[in-house]
């Protein structure tokens, strides 16, 4: 599954423009979201300066990502102009209709999907 993860308030405690303490649980189920194969791309406003200090936050905080407001490889193609919105398969963002669920419950989410979508195929 392709992943957008939002980074202000989602993966993190803080409030823009400052980067608080990591989300709980946020680097261990990342992680496993990583090494189960999906691609995790971060969905973020933060331009400039404020995205170098986010994609550095990352790196020290152990959260992996393989794309940062692009999209993955395998659909490159069918989005020539590269808008801001990326393609996903599942938004992950604290301002969703509803609490943004804990991580080990997002984890979950996406497994029961990676279930269903195995035996649609």
């Amino acid at each position: 599954m392709i992943i957008a993860v939002d980074f202000d308030g989602t993966l993190h405690t803080g409030e823009f423009p400052a980067i608080g303490e990591p989300a709980q649980d946020v680097a261990e189920y990342m992680q496993k979201l990583h090494e189960d194969g999906h691609c995790l791309i971060i969905w973020t406003c933060r331009c400039d300066q404020k995205l170098i200090e986010a994609i550095n936050w990352l790196i020290d905080k152990g959260i992996p990502f393989d794309r940062i407001n692009d999209h993955c490889p395998e659909h490159a193609g069918q989005y020539p102009t590269n808008p801001r919105k990326v393609y996903a398969d599942l938004y992950v963002d604290d301002k969703q209709v509803g609490p943004l669920p804990a991580w080990n419950d997002i984890y979950s989410y996406v497994s029961k999907q990676q279930v269903i979508l195995a035996a649609s195929e």
